[in-house]
């Protein structure tokens, strides 16, 4: 998602949404210094979620019914489903819309985050990006989403 968004597979704008999601889901640092200091211009855990699952439906069905459209391979969507399962089960149990803490102290976060870093890094070297670079502000991501 660097300076232009990747436009190899059809659905890239619903890609971009995914990796936003699953980057700041990802990243334990950006979750405290941004989610939990309520930082604005990055939302928050639901907003997260949302761009998860928003336009996919990946609440509803599996990431492999999306793969040559938003997903390259079959690797990429099982690593997508575990990361969207384990998040959900928490988002379940806490609630939607719950402080930010309610979420990063639930028992199965750290899980729920190490799924959503496998799944981060795999979509963003296949992209042929860093996955270490901080997660984009909602305001660039917007902006990308622009992009043509």
């Amino acid at each position: 998602m660097g300076d232009m968004p990747v436009k190899d597979v059809p659905w890239w704008r619903w890609r971009c949404n995914v990796r936003s999601a699953l980057h700041m889901l990802s990243d334990p640092v950006f979750q405290r210094e941004c989610w939990l200091a309520g930082l604005p211009g990055y939302g928050d855990v639901t907003d997260a979620v949302y761009r998860l699952v928003e336009d996919t439906w990946l609440d509803s069905w599996s990431a492999e019914k999306y793969v040559g459209t938003i997903f390259r391979d079959a690797r990429e969507a099982a690593a997508v489903d575990a990361a969207v399962l384990r998040v959900l089960r928490i988002v379940h149990q806490v609630g939607a819309d719950a402080p930010a803490a309610s979420y990063l102290e639930h028992p199965g976060w750290p899980e729920a985050t190490l799924a959503a870093r496998e799944a981060h890094v795999l979509l963003t070297v296949n992209d042929g990006e860093d996955p270490d670079e901080p997660p984009k502000s909602l305001d660039v991501l917007a902006i990308m989403l622009r992009a043509v």
